[in-house]
C-alpha cells in the first residue's frame, strides 16, 4: 500500500452530520464539512457526501470509516448502512469506532491522571444512563467497555465524565484513526461494524 489512499469518514451520531475526506489531489490538509440536517439527513446524506467528494469518485475509495454511535436511531444507522453498502460494493476496508471512543483523547485532558482508565456517560431523560469505559495511553485510545444502557443501581468504578460530541473535531479524529489503520494494513471488515441502540428494542443491521 502505497501513496496516499482517498480515505472518507462520517459522523452522524447527534443532529449534525460531519463528513471528513483525505484526498489525494490535496493530501497536506484532510478537509471536514458539518451540516445541522437533523432529520432532514434521509434527504440530504448523499448530497452531503458529495459536497467533498463527487460521486463519479466514489469508486476510487481506499477505505471509510463511520461513528456508529451511540446516538439518534435514524441518523446513526443511515451513515452506517451507507458506509456498510459502499465497503461492501467497493470491497474495501471499513472502520468502525463509537463516538464516545472518538471523544475519548479530548476527555481525558481534564483528568489529574489521564492514563487512569474512566468513563463517558450521558443520562438521557426517561431512558437511563449510557456510558462507556475507556483507556488512553499516549493519545491511542481502548475501549473496555462498549457504550451502553446501564442499570440504575450499576456503580461506575473511577472517573465519570460527560459525554461532549464536537462533531466537526470529532470526524477528522475518525479519520486519522482509518489512516493509521491503512497505514498498519488492517484488514477492517465492513461485516463488523454495527451501529450502537443501546436504548433502541431494534436489533443492530
Amino acid at each position: 500500500m502505497s501513496g496516499v489512499p482517498l480515505l472518507l469518514a462520517m459522523h452522524s451520531c447527534t443532529e449534525c452530520f460531519g463528513v471528513a475526506l483525505q484526498d489525494r489531489l490535496n493530501p497536506a490538509t484532510p478537509n471536514a464539512l458539518v451540516f445541522e440536517d437533523g432529520r432532514g439527513l434521509s434527504n440530504s446524506l448523499i448530497s452531503r457526501v458529495e459536497s467533498l467528494l463527487p460521486r463519479e469518485r466514489w469508486r476510487e475509495l481506499d477505505a471509510l470509516a463511520v461513528a456508529t454511535g451511540p446516538g439518534g436511531f435514524t441518523g446513526t444507522r443511515l451513515s452506517v448502512v451507507m458506509a456498510r453498502t459502499l465497503a461492501q460494493q467497493l470491497d474495501c476496508p471499513l472502520l468502525g469506532l463509537s463516538s464516545y471512543a472518538l471523544m475519548a483523547a479530548r476527555l481525558s485532558r481534564a483528568l489529574p491522571n489521564p492514563a487512569q482508565p474512566f468513563w463517558i456517560s450521558r443520562v438521557l431523560p426517561r431512558r437511563g444512563r449510557v456510558a462507556g469505559r475507556y483507556a488512553v495511553h499516549d493519545e491511542r485510545v481502548e475501549e473496555l467497555v462498549r457504550p451502553r444502557l446501564l442499570a440504575d443501581d450499576q456503580k461506575m468504578d473511577g472517573p465519570v465524565l460527560e459525554a461532549d460530541e464536537r462533531v466537526q473535531e470529532d470526524v477528522l479524529v475518525l479519520l486519522k484513526c482509518l489512516g493509521d489503520g491503512w497505514a498498519a494494513q488492517q484488514s477492517m471488515p465492513w461485516q463488523t461494524v454495527l451501529p450502537i441502540y443501546p436504548t433502541s428494542p431494534v436489533g443492530a443491521v
